[in-house]
């Protein structure tokens, strides 16, 4: 790995977090946080710690090496071991010399207090902790049994240029406009020996944004999720921040069972040991308390594309239709999920004008309000078509009316970006027109609406670009409407979409095709016709009733 030379001068061009006052990205953990999680890696006193490698990325000022020193004090007593045993047993990193300096000290006054000799104390602190950066120094690439610690927060491109580079030299998941405890997670992965545990405490905006995407992509390929608690209301810090936490459990072993948990405000230290204790039991029940929900699954999500955000109790349903089920874009079915007409200029490409120009190069389309009451009610939009059936755009020459009509708006259309790119091509749509859609019956989804919104056109129209279409080969559409019409399909979307606000959903391609169904041929007749049903009467509670038989699930979870 490549080494750069930094001092606390560097580290403190770094721009504070706004309205948090915490410098460098630091952000300090409680004691009870520090002690759930090595108690949920089983790092515990009654285990020879000295025989072990636990490994501290960004110490700062020694909350985790303070309880560290502590448990492995304990150890030694245990096993009959001097502390001296422990010096190789732990490897501590901060930028900060500062920092580095208190840490020694919390560690030196743990030990001297739990009654070894000051000596010892000192050197065993000193062997401990070192200033350096975790993502550059070449020994972070000795393999350690556990990675512990609460990774700073800074944006990347906050990062001085050299550094960056650097970092996206050495960390192949920082892409985009990561944050560096992205890079923290990647290398605390790949240094976890056989079976070796990550625990952090960390924002968990990776878990769902798109610069975590290849982190997803690392932990999914190569390595367990074993627990993922988020504690966005839990006063986890020393300082009041707006951190988006959760405590992430990460073994280097293949993925096996998985814990969601969520903890409320009322999570403190009492709570967190029951917590524990229950983790602990490996049995698949969940729990529902008044300080924290949690449910175990018999797998993690399977991609690296954005984890759900769920109650754990559905997360684990929406985890088990995951593993029994597949996706609703099926290349067996036929099934595609796509989205309609986006034309750069929709005030010259649609109008209501039936006479507007040659009847041929109009085509009705359908449009958000023609969706609204559940059944198809076209208002009479038409798009102005450059398009022919080949695909290709038309002649003008073929259509003087047609033309024009684009030359009397050609100073808008020449502007756009298409038209700038391809000026002999200046009067095309953004996007081309597939005839074969307009005589296809399809299902249309409004891109934004408060709960699902599955609509039959039979065929005839075409859809503008506000509006999401599923079309199959298979699919009885009234069927998978019915389907999708239901609360279980809408459970899909609301853990993976961004919500707007007031509780809008956005229901676009990337989110349809998270959702999980049955094959067609495996529902029977009786759940078919209580679908097709529900759906022509926009009966949610009926849709939701006959999905839960055909998913075989006795509810879902809230």
């Amino acid at each position: 790995m490549t080494t750069l030379p930094f001092a606390d001068a560097d580290w403190q061009n770094f721009p504070v977090l706004p309205t948090q006052g915490i410098e460098h990205g630091e952000v300090f953990t409680r004691r009870w946080v520090v002690d759930l999680i090595l108690d949920l890696l089983g790092y515990t006193a009654d285990k020879d710690l000295c025989d072990v490698k636990l490994v501290e990325p960004a110490c700062g000022t020694g909350a985790f090496l303070l309880a560290v020193a502590s448990r492995i004090s304990a150890s030694c007593r245990t096993h009959h071991r001097p502390i001296g045993d422990a010096i190789a047993a732990v490897r501590a990193l901060d930028l900060l010399d500062r920092n580095v300096q208190q840490s020694r000290a919390v560690v030196e006054e743990q030990l001297t207090s739990d009654g070894w000799q000051p000596d010892e104390a000192r050197l065993v602190a000193a062997a401990w902790v070192n200033q350096g950066d975790y993502l550059l120094r070449p020994d972070s690439a000795q393999l350690a049994d556990y990675v512990v610690g609460n990774p700073p927060y800074i944006r990347l491109e906050d990062v001085p240029n050299d550094r960056m580079a650097a970092y996206r030299s050495v960390c192949s998941t920082m892409g985009g406009r990561a944050d560096i405890y992205v890079g923290f997670y990647e290398v605390a992965m790949r240094n976890l020996a056989p079976g070796g545990r990550l625990g952090f405490i960390c924002a968990d905006r990776w878990m769902r944004n798109q610069y975590g995407r290849r982190l997803r992509d690392l932990v999914t390929s190569r390595f367990s999720m074993d627990l993922a608690l988020v504690m966005h209301d839990v006063d986890a810090f020393d300082d009041q921040v707006s951190a988006y936490p959760a405590i992430t459990i990460i073994s280097n072993r293949p993925q096996e069972a998985a814990v969601a948990a969520d903890a409320t405000r009322a999570f403190g230290a009492s709570e967190a040991s029951d917590f524990t204790a229950w983790y602990a039991k490996d049995e698949l029940e969940s729990v529902t308390a008044e300080a924290y929900q949690a449910a175990r699954m018999a797998h993690w999500f399977p991609d690296g594309d954005s984890w759900p955000a769920a109650s754990p109790a559905r997360l684990a349903v929406l985890e088990d239709l995951t593993e029994r089920f597949g996706l609703l874009e099926n290349d067996r079915t036929g099934t595609r999920v796509g989205i309609g007409i986006a034309t750069g200029a929709d005030k010259v490409f649609l109008t209501k004008d039936a006479d507007l120009i040659e009847s041929d190069r109009l085509l009705p389309m359908a449009m958000v309000r023609d969706t609204t009451t559940g059944a198809l009610d076209w208002h009479g939009t038409f798009l102005v078509n450059p398009w022919t059936t080949q695909g290709d755009l038309v002649d003008l020459a073929a259509y003087p009316r047609l033309a024009r009509y684009f030359e009397g708006h050609g100073v808008a259309l020449r502007k756009r970006y298409v038209a700038v790119k391809q000026p002999q091509r200046w009067y095309k749509t953004i996007d081309k027109v597939d005839h074969r859609l307009t005589r296809r019956p399809k299902l249309l989804f409004p891109d934004m609406k408060l709960t699902i919104h599955p609509v039959l056109d039979e065929g005839g129209l075409y859809p503008h670009h506000n509006l999401y279409f599923i079309v199959s080969d298979v699919w009885d559409l009234r069927v998978l409407g019915g389907l999708l019409l239901s609360k279980v399909a809408e459970a899909f979307v609301e853990a993976y979409a961004v919500k707007m606000r007031g509780g809008t959903l956005r229901f676009q391609a990337q989110y349809l095709r998270k959702i999980r169904v049955p094959d067609p041929t495996a529902i029977s007749e009786s759940d078919q016709s209580a679908l097709a049903e529900a759906f022509d009467k926009r009966d949610v509670r009926a849709a939701t009733e006959a999905a839960l038989r055909v998913y075989g699930l006795a509810e879902l979870p809230d």
